[in-house]
């Protein structure tokens, strides 16, 4: 498995090669795009892309918790959490390995 991370930069590099934009304009579409995902989770909107998979955000309620170092009971606050779900053709291709 290799430490490779993909980036902004990858993906703005990738649609000035394959749409054909200039790099400047490619950046923005990138940003463009990213900033209309996250605008939508903000809103409490969920984020579904076709063969990719579904991001959602859930509000999760207040619960008591435990320090596992002193094992003093200590209360979580309530709060909301990203989460993505997978469509079933990606988790076929990461398990195929194919790119």
């Amino acid at each position: 498995m290799t430490n490779n991370t993909l980036t902004r930069m990858d993906l703005s590099e990738a649609v000035f090669r394959e749409v054909g934009l200039s790099r400047n304009e490619s950046a923005q579409l990138v940003e463009s795009v990213l900033q209309h995902m996250s605008d939508a989770l903000v809103a409490g909107e969920t984020v579904k892309i076709s063969s990719f998979g579904t991001f959602s955000v859930r509000e999760k309620a207040s619960r008591m918790g435990r320090n596992p170092k002193t094992g003093e009971e200590v209360p979580i606050s309530p709060r909301r959490v990203l989460s993505f779900r997978p469509s079933h053709l990606m988790k076929d291709r990461v398990a195929d390995g194919n790119a």
